[in-house]
């Protein structure tokens, strides 16, 4: 019996579930609708984007740590970090700074600097205890302006610390501005790497490279017999990263006493004390 007009040839009531091309075609115009053009961040000349499935699994560290490397492996490159994460912010924690945004004579916020990094945070403009109770199109609002209403100055590389998940966040940047690839954080257990799958996933759908897994917390050393302890597991990520056909870019990223200092107290001395330990271990996992 032939198929009802209008219905794609192919039996299904459905217009959608048409095999054919012109359906096929039309279904992809149709999805296309309405999705903004990608427009680049003025001065910025590549964004590197840090995401994770789950929180805490270090990607904020990660993020902080890669744009040190960035910085340290090449003194000429100019190097920023946004944090695009709304409702918790802790770049400014982690890269001890603390303050309000001054404005540009064109009314644009002027990031904060320090260790050589430009960076811009939400944090920067509340209260460090004050909860952000917003609403998505709220925090849709906030992430365009840390985008397009702060004055970069020329940036080699923006390092975009993003939320976990794969929200309302993680999507408008991805639509909004041309990323040059994606790094997907994750440590080494099952309910972590399930996450992290998604996450690759959601960056292939929406035409963002992925530029490989990282594995953080690979390794508890005891501080007093130097004893090395696999506790989440030792190649999860690895695992993962050859089932997706994605490239595996290092797991020697230590979970050692030192990492406290720089979390809690963000200090100098911290940093330079656990920089060959931390910081280079991240560069080979830059390269981009």
């Amino acid at each position: 019996t032939a198929a009802p007009a209008g219905r794609g040839g192919s039996g299904c009531p459905w217009v959608f579930c048409g095999g054919d091309e012109a359906l096929r075609d039309r279904r992809a115009r149709i999805l296309s609708r309405g999705l903004p053009k990608q427009k680049p961040i003025e001065g910025v000349k590549q964004v590197v984007v840090l995401a994770s499935g789950k929180g805490g699994v270090g990607k904020s560290t990660t993020a902080v740590n890669i744009a040190l490397a960035l910085a340290a492996n090449d003194s000429t490159k100019e190097v920023g970090l946004l944090d695009a994460d709304i409702y918790g912010p802790s770049i400014p924690k982690m890269m001890n700074l603390k303050g309000n945004p001054e404005l540009t004579p064109k009314n644009l916020m002027r990031p904060l600097k320090n260790y050589g990094i430009t960076c811009m945070s939400m944090g920067f403009l509340i209260e460090e205890t004050a909860p952000v109770v917003w609403r998505g199109l709220m925090v849709m609002s906030a992430v365009e302006k840390l985008l397009r209403q702060v004055d970069w100055g020329q940036l080699d590389y923006l390092v975009i610390d993003m939320p976990p998940g794969t929200g309302d966040v993680q999507l408008s940047v991805s639509q909004n501005i041309p990323i040059a690839g994606a790094v997907i954080i994750s440590t080494p257990q099952d309910v972590a790497l399930l996450d992290a799958r998604k996450g690759a996933e959601m960056f292939r759908k929406v035409h963002v490279p992925v530029l490989g897994l990282v594995q953080n917390m690979s390794v508890f050393q005891c501080p007093k017999c130097k004893h090395e302890t696999h506790i989440f597991g030792a190649n999860g990520v690895r695992d993962l990263a050859k089932t997706l056909g994605l490239d595996f870019l290092g797991k020697n990223i230590e979970m050692i006493l030192f990492l406290k200092k720089i979390l809690v107290a963000c200090v100098r001395e911290a940093l330079t004390e656990i920089w060959n330990c931390i910081i280079l271990d991240y560069s080979d996992s830059v390269q981009i």
